[in-house]
Parts: structure tokens; sequence; C-alpha cells
């Protein structure tokens, strides 16, 4: 996020749009590469970690008088916040059999049979605001072809994290 950061500031300067743009072809290709290894992983703690660092780095560099994007960003990182949790109770049996008895059983608040918990909450929430991005007229290519990379990872997140969910019910 650093280099795209450097790449998209350096690039609106006259003299740095080489470096900019090679800054932020970079940091495209870094976090290309890293997205796709987490999906490949099919870890929904690795999916989630991926998606929360990112979206925190973004928060950090993101300017201060931008003040809508801060607002969403914080809210993302709040209800991933909420999946870390939600990730840790589910690897406890007895806890999580308690909690899903708090959710209700009709189909829009569950997801392939399972509480659209935290988790899930969290990643159909992100993937709404990555398609709001994704519609930005005059998106770089690479950069939307990030963002599609990004949307592709969490219904990937959801099912690996729904694996965890079915083994909190096996015996």
């Amino acid at each position: 996020m650093v280099d795209i950061d450097y790449g998209r500031r350096a690039y609106a300067i006259i003299g740095k749009e080489r470096e900019g743009r090679i800054h932020y072809e970079t940091g495209i290709a870094v976090a290309m590469t890293v997205f796709k290894e987490a999906l490949i992983s099919a870890d929904p703690l690795a999916l989630l970690i991926v998606e929360y660092t990112f979206i925190t780095q973004e928060k950090q560099l993101c300017d201060k008088s931008d003040k809508d994007t801060i607002n969403s960003l914080t809210k993302a990182i709040e209800s991933f916040d909420d999946a870390f949790l939600a990730l840790k109770a589910v690897e406890d049996k007895t806890l999580y059999r308690g909690t899903e008895l708090t959710f209700p059983h009709n189909k829009k608040y569950r997801h392939k049979g399972y509480a659209k918990d935290a988790y899930h909450i969290a990643f159909i929430a992100h993937k709404t605001r990555l398609q709001n991005i994704l519609r930005t007229p005059g998106l770089d290519p690479i950069e939307k072809a990030l963002l599609k990379q990004r949307i592709d990872n969490l219904p990937a997140a959801q099912d690996s994290y729904v694996e965890k969910q079915r083994k909190a019910f096996s015996n």
C-alpha cells in the first residue's frame, strides 16, 4: 500500500511521473501477489489478515481531510475487528454452539445454512464497499484488477469460514 500511495502522489508531480508510475505498479503487483496467495491458502484467518492489513494501511495513508474515506475505512476496520472475534469463537465448539442459538434461522440471516455472524457480515459489507470503489470513473486498469482480486477473495473467505462453522458442529 505504501508504494501504491507514494506512486499516486509522485505521479501528480511534474518530473516525478515515471518514478511515481514505477512505485504504483510495483505496489499493485506486490498487493496482487499477496491477495492471490491468501486466496490459494483458503485460510479464513489469512484472508482476513491481508484485507485488514490493506485497509489499515489505506486509512493510515489517507489524507486527513478526506472524512468520507476515513469514516468508511474506520467502519471496515471495526467490522473486521469483530470478524477476528468471530473467528476466535468458532474455534471453541462449546462457545460457538451456544452463540449459534442467538442467530435467527431465517435464510436471510444464514450463509450456506450457518449463522451470518460478524465474520460474514464484515465480508459482505466490505464487498459492497469494494464494488462501489470499482465503479469509480477513470480508475487505472491495474488497480481495477487488484479490486477485482480482492472482491474474488471475499466469498472464498466466507466459504472457508463456513468450514470452521461446520467443524464447530461436528462431533
